[in-house]
């Protein structure tokens, strides 16, 4: 039997935006009348990074976000608005405000596996790639070129830039070399941190190697003339299939960055997602992201992001219809369920304070909210290990009364579904779930 206290006096901080995502809505209309917007709505997602919007059609295909697609003739006058193909991102960023969502922009491209590389190749001005990126900005927060005035504030300096080595025979998401992208980054954060001080300037978006993020700091710092170049947010990716090697894994990358001299920045796991492996194993990463086990996942690194003061928000891949879209079915669009956590999650956001929870099980992972009125509590058994057997969870609880509290339950048979015949009594209640189970208790 498992414990898991809750202390309805105690708060610990703010419930953070654990359940934003790459990716936004797919709107109903040309595709056979698909889409997933008002699900997409109703999840309230705070954020959606618009990397690798360019694979799907629906978003503006080739045409939309990536920096090559909106500058198509790097020799063109930068500016000159004619220069500058705007449409597929001016719809495709209005759909995800109008879900109610905010854009995190990726400045730079999405990744690219074919033989013959284009937007990945390292632009051969760094300083005019630079001021193309400060009109991209413009267009969308200041008007220019019949922009918009949208409140967009994460841009993000390119992806994953340490994917792959500088030898490589493929490099998938940055043509140059470490120190190029250095040098890269410098001139880039420098000239649009001065033109937009009030936003937020970031990245690497490092795909996996700490090694790597340690030699950047020190790069970036030679090439800024001895001092740190901005950092307002740095992010970084991890795949995995442990929740606590994600947490473990942004301490680390938090404290890389506090011992090159950042202070004050957000640390954003904007990738992440199941993968027990990506060779012989990623049949079985894929088949579990879109199932059960990938919702009760994702629950659960809610949870440990939430408590790890080192991470300041999660950006789930993929919202976008691929199969590493745990959120909606690929062909339908209908939710799926890994969409829950993500629904839940928005109840506890809107709940605002965090209370302390505390579970004595490293497999069982709480997260709870209140606003002083109202209570909300995600309660999740996760196991990596398929061989498990269902579990006696003890909830005990003090400081308000949620005797007549709602139970759903989430699992391989039930989705939301009020849990039976089951009342808290002297604000203490056993529940008993199946392995890989979301409880969302409401008051």
């Amino acid at each position: 039997m498992s414990t898991v206290k809750i202390n309805f006096n105690s708060i610990t901080g703010e419930i953070k935006n654990m359940h934003a995502v790459n990716n936004g809505p797919i709107v109903a209309g040309s595709d056979q009348t698909r889409g997933n917007f008002l699900y997409y709505k109703a999840a309230r997602i705070p954020y959606a990074r618009n990397h690798d919007a360019g694979f799907d059609s629906r978003y503006g295909g080739e045409h939309t976000v990536d920096v090559h697609a909106v500058f198509p003739n790097f020799d063109a006058d930068v500016n000159d608005p004619s220069s500058y193909d705007f449409p597929c991102t001016d719809l495709y960023t209005k759909q995800i405000f109008d879900a109610g969502t905010k854009p995190f922009y990726r400045l730079g491209s999405k990744i690219e596996h074919g033989i013959k590389k284009y937007g990945t190749v390292k632009p051969k001005d760094f300083k005019k790639w630079a001021e193309i990126c400060e009109h991209i900005i413009a267009h969308y927060t200041e008007g220019w070129a019949d922009g918009f005035n949208y409140d967009i504030e994460y841009w993000e300096i390119w992806n994953e830039p340490d994917l792959d080595p500088d030898d490589s025979v493929n490099k998938r998401c940055w043509s140059g070399t470490e120190k190029e992208y250095a040098e890269l980054y410098v001139i880039a954060s420098n000239h649009l941190k001065s033109r937009f001080p009030h936003l937020k300037i970031g990245g690497p978006a490092l795909a996996w190697n700490e090694d790597w993020l340690e030699r950047f700091f020190e790069n970036v710092k030679e090439y800024n003339g001895g001092k740190n170049p901005p950092l307002d947010f740095l992010s970084w990716h991890w795949y995995g299939a442990e929740p606590r090697e994600m947490s473990e894994k942004g301490t680390r990358i938090h404290d890389i960055a506090v011992k090159a001299g950042y202070t004050g920045f957000e640390s954003i796991l904007n990738e992440w997602n199941y993968v027990r492996g990506w060779s012989d194993e990623f049949i079985y990463s894929i088949k579990t992201i879109i199932g059960m086990k990938g919702a009760a996942f994702t629950s659960a690194c809610m949870a440990e992001g939430q408590k790890n003061p080192t991470i300041d928000m999660l950006m789930y891949y993929d919202a976008r219809p691929t199969g590493m879209n745990g959120l909606f079915d690929l062909y339908t669009l209908e939710p799926l369920k890994g969409y829950y956590p993500f629904l839940i999650y928005s109840k506890l956001k809107e709940l605002k304070s965090e209370i302390y929870t505390e579970s004595d099980d490293k497999d069982v992972y709480a997260v709870a909210a209140f606003d002083g009125k109202n209570a909300g509590i995600m309660l999740t058994y996760y196991a990596e290990n398929d061989y498990l057997l269902n579990k006696g969870i003890t909830i005990e609880a003090e400081g308000f009364d949620l005797s007549d509290a709602k139970i759903y339950v989430t699992d391989e048979e039930n989705t939301m579904t009020l849990y039976p015949a089951r009342k808290f009594e002297n604000n203490k209640i056993t529940l008993y779930l199946k392995r890989n189970s979301i409880v969302y208790i409401e008051k």
